[in-house]
Order: C-alpha cells, then sequence, then structure tokens
C-alpha cells in the first residue's frame, strides 16, 4: 500500500471549509525540525495537492502547523492580543505505508483533530 499523508480544515464557528490557511510541514528528527513545504487551503478547506504525496512519503515523526491566527484575522473573527489560538502545531508519528489524513476542526477559542480516513 502507499503511504501519502492529506488534511482537511474546517471552521465550526463558521459551518464551513476554512479557505485559505496557510499550513507548513515539518519533519521531525530528535530535536531537529525541518520545513518540508508550505501550502494553503483551497475553497474546501483541502490542500490542492497531497501534502506528502506517495513519492516523497517515508515513515517518521511530523508536524503540521495551521497558522489559525491568520486565517481568523482575515475572516474577521475580533482580534484578542494576543490571539488565544494563532498557530496550531499537531505532531504525530506515521509508523507504516498508508494513508494519514490529519483533519483539523477549528473555532477561535478551540480545535480538534484525529486520524481520518
Amino acid at each position: 500500500m502507499a503511504g501519502y499523508l492529506t488534511t482537511h480544515v474546517l471552521d465550526t464557528a463558521r459551518g464551513c471549509p476554512a479557505s485559505g490557511m496557510k499550513i507548513e510541514l515539518f519533519r521531525i528528527n530528535g530535536t531537529d525540525r525541518t520545513l518540508l513545504k508550505t501550502l494553503l487551503t483551497n475553497e474546501d478547506g483541502r490542500t490542492d495537492e497531497q501534502i506528502l504525496p506517495e513519492a516523497e512519503f517515508s515513515t517518521g515523526e511530523y508536524e503540521l502547523v495551521f497558522h489559525a491566527g491568520e486565517y481568523l484575522d482575515a475572516t474577521g473573527v475580533p482580534p484578542e492580543s494576543p490571539r488565544f489560538l494563532d498557530l496550531i502545531p499537531i505532531r504525530f508519528g506515521m509508523s507504516e505505508h498508508a494513508h494519514y489524513h490529519v483533519p483539523l476542526l477549528l473555532s477561535p477559542f478551540s480545535y480538534a483533530t484525529y486520524r481520518g480516513s
């Protein structure tokens, strides 16, 4: 089976996909953190390409950083200083060559994630 990584970001406060959110992917190796890719979500709250496609996939520890503060600012959520949720890092491991789907459900004051399908 081929391994690859995807995400989907939903704005649960507004009841819609989170369009235009910046997402960074990092590879974690011990104390080293290497930026692999930066993407934006499309109108469906997904990225136009797989975050980590089969050709680039390898097992290991990774981190997705969701730029929630910039997204919330752009959607008109009243700003706070500092904003309660700004950068949302989700660190996870991929131990097998399979489809890993790491969605984010977001509101200005909470978020949730899980391993989706």
